[in-house]
């Protein structure tokens, strides 16, 4: 769907037509920051508002059928006549929630949990709405792994009943599945978080979601309904703030949690958030111990292929390991041996 709408808006921009007038001012935006994505949330935030009922006949997500053919007089007309708003959000950052990504971060906390056999205190930076620091409250399936027999069969992980259902979620050997999983602090940071609990906040989520990708629509769904039941708190904070802030709790796990967000940091930042996590884990111990969980894009060696490596630092000892491989949207998650 939206491989097809960027096609038109790009022969629509090289034209002079009205997109061109919308994106006025972007046209030299780098890369990074995914200007085709504002916009197209933008268009579906118009959508999701009940602001272009002809728009959204062609639009899944409120039960549209797409058609780029019917579908184009009337983006053309949204952008006519909502240009201003939608140049505004051209200035605000994307807002992504993939909520597949917990399938990564869950099987990183029950390894924690299995290590030390204390209560975790989760923090996550580039957080956004949060929807991920609720990921012990999601459904996960997933075969079970016995190399023995040809259908080991399938299992599952998380309350039954949870909104939040993620089939297929990992391979592989299995994580510790009887960790003693307690979560007992959530927060995250954001340059521009999100709140999840509000009308707004709720649109902004679902806006930046593929309209055509139903799964992906049906979980963030779903993990809005979880955190309106589950607190966490998300800090209008950068990076950098929120890690110089950590601090390490006697008796429980701090875990510093993210995703597919380092990239986006400047140079300074990374080395600043990296002496940071050095002076945690120096001070981690078997009683007060410190976790860095991550899944971002890497290479396992400088000669290899990037792959979104999920990968798992603990003190004391500082043992870092790579515990597995995932999908850029977290599922499935392959788990390695450890």
């Amino acid at each position: 769907m939206y491989a097809e709408l960027l096609d038109r808006l790009a022969d629509d921009l090289d034209a002079g037509g009205v997109t061109a007038q919308v994106i006025a001012g972007h046209e030299d935006d780098p890369g990074p920051n995914a200007l085709a994505l504002r916009l197209l949330g933008g268009l579906h935030r118009l959508v999701l508002t009940e602001r272009t009922p002809d728009l959204a006949a062609y639009y899944p997500t409120v039960g549209g059928r797409w058609d780029l053919a019917g579908v184009w007089p009337h983006v053309r007309a949204a952008l006519a006549d909502h240009r201003a708003q939608l140049a505004a959000t051209l200035d605000q950052a994307p807002q992504t929630n993939e909520v597949g990504r917990s399938a990564a971060l869950l099987g990183g906390l029950l390894r924690v949990a299995d290590r030390f056999m204390l209560p975790i205190r989760l923090c996550e930076i580039g957080a956004s709405a949060g929807l991920n620091l609720r990921a012990d409250h999601f459904r996960y399936t997933f075969r079970r792994f016995d190399p023995t027999v040809s259908d080991p069969g399938t299992a599952a992980w998380g309350p039954e009943s949870s909104p939040v259902q993620l089939d297929d979620a990992w391979s592989g050997p299995l994580p510790p599945l009887d960790a003693p999983l307690q979560i007992v602090q959530r927060y995250g940071a954001d340059i521009a978080p999100v709140d999840p609990a509000t009308t707004d906040g709720r649109v902004t989520i679902e806006s930046y979601v593929w309209p055509d990708m139903a799964e992906r629509v049906s979980r963030v769904r779903g993990a809005l309904a979880v955190a309106r039941a589950v607190p966490a708190e998300v800090r209008p904070l950068d990076a950098v703030s929120a890690v110089r802030a950590l601090e390490l709790v006697p008796e429980t796990a701090t875990v510093l949690w993210h995703s597919v967000m380092w990239q986006y940091l400047p140079a300074a930042d990374r080395a600043a958030i990296e002496d940071r996590i050095a002076a945690l884990g120096e001070r981690g111990t078997a009683e007060m111990p410190f976790a860095h969980l991550s899944m971002e894009p890497s290479r396992r060696a400088s000669d290899a292929a990037h792959e979104f490596l999920v990968v798992l630092t603990t003190w004391p000892w500082g043992e870092r390991t790579v515990i597995g491989s995932a999908r850029p949207h977290g599922i499935p998650t392959t788990w390695e041996a450890t």
